[in-house]
């Protein structure tokens, strides 16, 4: 993978098709690598959409995240970045892109699912991000609809996308600027205005798990201080309650580590 700095050169080796999604940062479409047809994933993003410093952020964050994967794909839990390109006045991002594949918004709403399946898919999500705190990676926005599923295999496989939001950190980096899905904030930061990332990461997973559980993406964080929300779920596992209770623990001490959260049962 290298870093090319002209548009002739980024369509000499990839087509571009339909859009998948616009954000605030910019669009993202589907197409695919012309000498072997590879579904890929493409990423315009205008620099005057975005802060330089998380536009640069985001391009080492995937780089972290691909090295050692040797450009192959599917490699890793979290897509891989498999080239970019700076052009002018904006950065194009080539990912890998599974097919076929939703996100778990999309999924949930239209397949519904089991529990038992649902959990299958929280473990592997678990094991994603602490595959990134491993790499001192922060995702920031770990939600329903950055969480793609691949469905052509027996078991559901999630994969992590988007990573415009994410930096990397040391163990005692405290923050004070909030970048993320606003409603999701975890309660240190409306209490203190300040969070740090492990805890962060796990009260988001916990957030997932209930969306992903209620089939919508329903949670806000004032809402559940306010009680107006209930994790006594119809139908849950005892272990998948005393997960929910790990991950959404009102002090951020009190919940589980990324590690502890691979180790339950």
């Amino acid at each position: 993978m290298c870093v090319y700095v002209c548009t002739a050169e980024f369509e000499a080796r990839y087509q571009e098709l339909t859009r998948l999604g616009v954000g605030g940062f910019g669009s993202v479409f589907a197409g695919f690598r012309k000498n072997d047809y590879l579904p890929v994933a493409i990423k315009h993003i205008p620099k005057k959409n975005v802060v330089l410093s998380l536009l640069c952020s985001e391009v080492a964050v995937m780089l972290a995240i691909s090295a050692g994967t040797n450009g192959s794909v599917g490699m890793s839990l979290p897509v891989t970045l498999l080239d970019w390109y700076d052009v002018h006045q904006e950065l194009i991002l080539v990912l890998e892109r599974p097919v076929p594949c939703e996100d778990l918004y999309k999924y949930c709403k239209e397949r519904g699912g089991s529990i038992e399946e649902k959990e299958i898919i929280l473990k592997q999500v678990v094991d994603a991000t602490k595959y990134l705190e491993d790499k001192c990676i922060f995702h920031r926005d770990i939600k329903l609809e950055n969480i793609l599923i691949e469905t052509s295999l027996d078991v559901p496989r999630a994969r992590l996308i988007d990573f415009g939001l994410s930096c990397f950190f040391k163990k005692k980096s405290v923050y004070t600027v909030f970048y993320g899905t606003p409603k999701h904030a975890p309660p240190e930061w409306g209490h203190f205005g300040t969070y740090k990332a492990g805890p962060t990461t796990v009260w988001q997973l916990g957030v997932l798990l209930f969306e992903a559980l209620n089939n919508e993406a329903s949670f806000e964080t004032q809402r559940f201080l306010k009680k107006k929300l209930t994790t006594n779920i119809k139908g849950l596992s005892e272990n998948c309650q005393d997960f929910l209770r790990k991950c959404l623990a009102i002090v951020p001490e009190e919940r589980s580590t990324l590690e502890e959260l691979q180790n339950l049962p």
